[in-house]
């Protein structure tokens, strides 16, 4: 559930407001509204901040040799050190950055005279003296003949394409007979020689910079710790020079600071607030509010899915819902569904198992996250078993009990069974164990999307606008005449009739009479403030959007075939990499070769189930099931304001 929320603004003295805020987050209850603070202090936190975190990225990537024998204790250093350190690495990266640029430059410019060989400018400058101005050109190897005998030349080499030559005293411009194909070549900023040195003395100090880098990296931990420590100091100097307070000095300006406080913390809140002698003032948040914080309060069974949804930054509004419990219940059988074997479900199994013993080794907490991965495991243990599903071997190879724990009408051991439906008496037309999947996951779609609106109805009906609860129970009659037009278009019109019957019942009337009935109420109910005319004028308003409605119920529906289709090619995944390795695995010499064929196979398969299980497992709950809900994850996580530890 989402804990509700006070509004609670605090009122001190101006002069008292620093030494307020460590008592504010010593009680680490209030939940504070954005501010954004400024001064010199918190620039200088920003800046050293920033020169932390450059810090840890360059010195991240030295490799530090591995201390042989027992490991050494980390050399520590202390914050003015690190500001120190910092401010010396970063200095060093941006002159190491210099030298690389001054490196690309003269390089570049090497390049442009390897053809010519040394270039002195001194040389030049010497001749110029004595009266000789000599001017560099090139020019295509079969041009250089017609060049005008007027114009004074010396060849100083030349390749298959080019001729490089030298004009004397051809003035201080272009000579007007000379060819277009010939260009000037422009003199270096300095000799050749010296471009070299220059290089060579670049390359010095860079290596002198990661020379200092290499000894400098085993204080990575001090930088890593006083980053952190930053970070709580920001926040604390960003609260305290953003506080609004009066504009009149004198002692006693006041100053105050609002922010959020779960309801069930208020009591505790109020006493801190009367021993510190601040002015409290509280009241339920407006619908208007944007900011007001969400705080999730589930049993630790529920609380499994946090790990997932903080990986996701997934925050339900503080006025939507906690679809918490059901995420974690649907995202379990979607997993399941998507990796699709038992014996990579074993695996995953096993391996959560050990981190969980190990962690009770070491009197840790076994956490959510493993917890997780036991619980979905389990469910892939589970529906490989049902499905007879085992490291893609064969049903003909596996033992007869694997076999005989499968559902049949699901179970591969019987992929070539036609399974008849009651209301059909021709033997011939039936169900596959693909089919009988396909209803599996469409009817996963009806059980969840139909949770969704029921969900938004009694919300709605729970906040007094049973009315617009009319609009929900409306989609969720297209629901469930659109499941049935799914089974007769994707899975089987003959087994599922669109328009006809089965047996006395007119399915086909029964099933437009909820596509039509559903949509109606839809239209005239959905946008429901008070007015059903306003209503049906807004629905009028955004016509495509409401007829692409009944086409996105569809879809949505269809969506969930997902599941099936990528637990398929998963499977298919298994059994070519049996197939690959099946005939080198009975011969002694290759057979090291068959078992990391194998590994290597099933290991990048899981790999791309559980790339699979993000993607669409994930979708599903957030967008197929939240639009359906009404969710936009539009929260902000509760996060008071507290000494980081």
């Amino acid at each position: 559930m989402i804990e509700p929320m006070k509004k609670v603004s605090v009122v001190l003295l101006n002069k008292e407001k620093e030494a307020a805020l460590k008592s504010l987050r010593k009680i680490g209850l209030v939940h504070l509204e954005k501010v954004e603070g400024s001064g010199e202090k918190l620039n200088a936190f920003k800046e050293q901040s920033a020169n932390a975190v450059l810090t840890e990225s360059i010195l991240g990537e030295i490799k530090l040799p591995k201390a042989k024998g027992k490991k050494a204790s980390e050399p520590a250093l202390s914050d003015a050190e690190v500001i120190t350190l910092c401010s010396d690495v970063v200095a060093k990266s941006e002159r190491k950055k210099q030298l690389m640029e001054e490196i690309s430059a003269d390089t570049t410019e090497l390049d442009r005279f390897a053809a010519w060989g040394s270039v002195n400018l001194e040389d030049f400058a010497y001749l110029t003296e004595k009266g000789i101005q000599l001017k560099m050109y090139e020019i295509p190897a079969e041009k250089y003949s017609q060049i005008d005998e007027g114009i004074q030349t010396i060849l100083v080499n030349n390749d298959k394409k080019s001729v490089r030559f030298m004009i004397i005293n051809g003035g201080e411009g272009r000579p007007e007979k000379l060819l277009p194909e010939a260009f000037e070549v422009p003199l270096p900023r300095i000799s050749t020689t010296e471009l070299e040195e220059e290089i060579r003395r670049d390359e010095a100090e860079i290596s002198q910079i990661e020379e200092f880098y290499t000894q400098k990296a085993v204080y990575i931990p001090s930088v890593a710790k006083f980053r952190k420590t930053l970070e709580s100091d920001i926040e604390f100097e960003n609260v305290n020079s953003g506080m609004a307070h009066e504009n009149v000095e004198g002692e006693n300006e006041l100053a105050w600071i609002s922010g959020y406080v779960p309801t069930a913390d208020l009591d505790e809140f109020k006493k801190a607030c009367a021993q510190n002698k601040w002015a409290l003032a509280c009241d339920d948040p407006e619908d208007e509010d944007a900011e007001v914080p969400t705080k999730l309060r589930n049993n630790k069974f529920v609380s499994l899915i946090y790990p997932l949804t903080d990986f996701l930054g997934t925050v339900p509004g503080y006025h939507e819902f906690d679809i918490s419990g059901w995420f974690l219940l649907f995202f379990t059988i979607f997993f399941a569904m998507i990796f699709g074997d038992g014996g990579y479900g074993l695996l995953v199994l096993a391996f959560a198992l050990i981190m969980a013993i190990k962690n009770k080794a070491a009197k840790k907490p076994v956490g959510s996250l493993l917890g997780l991965i036991i619980l979905v495991s389990c469910a892939t243990v589970i529906w490989g078993a049902v499905t007879c599903t085992w490291f893609g071997i064969p049903v003909d190879k596996l033992p007869s009990w694997l076999t005989g724990l499968s559902i049949p009408w699901i179970s591969s051991a019987y992929e070539d069974t036609i399974w008849n439906v009651p209301w059909i008496s021709d033997p011939s037309i039936g169900l596959t164990k693909s089919q009988n999947l396909q209803i599996f996951c469409f009817g996963l779609a009806l059980i969840q999307l139909s949770v969704a609106h029921i969900k938004a109805a009694a919300n709605n009906i729970k906040g007094g606008n049973g009315v617009k609860a009319i609009g929900d129970i409306g989609s969720l009659l297209q629901l469930i005449g659109m499941f049935w037009v799914v089974l007769a278009m994707v899975v089987n019109g003959q087994v599922f009739p669109m328009l006809g019957s089965i047996g006395s019942v007119p399915v086909g009337k029964i099933e437009v009479s909820l596509i039509a009935i559903g949509f109606v109420m839809s239209f005239v109910f959905a946008n429901y403030e008070g007015s059903i005319g306003k209503s049906i004028l807004e629905s009028c308003k955004n016509i495509i959007s409401v007829l692409l409605g009944v086409v996105n119920v569809f879809s949505d529906i269809v969506s969930y075939i997902r599941l099936w289709a990528v637990g398929l090619a998963g499977a298919a995944i298994s059994e070519t990499v049996n197939t690959l390795a099946g005939p080198i695995l009975g011969h002694a010499v290759l057979f090291l070769a068959a078992v990391v064929l194998l590994v290597f196979g099933h290991g990048l398969n899981m790999i791309l189930n559980l790339l699979s299980v993000i993607v669409h497992g994930v979708r599903l709950n957030t967008l197929e099931f939240c639009t359906h809900i009404g969710m936009s994850w539009s929260g902000v996580k509760y996060q008071p304001f507290t000494e980081r530890k």
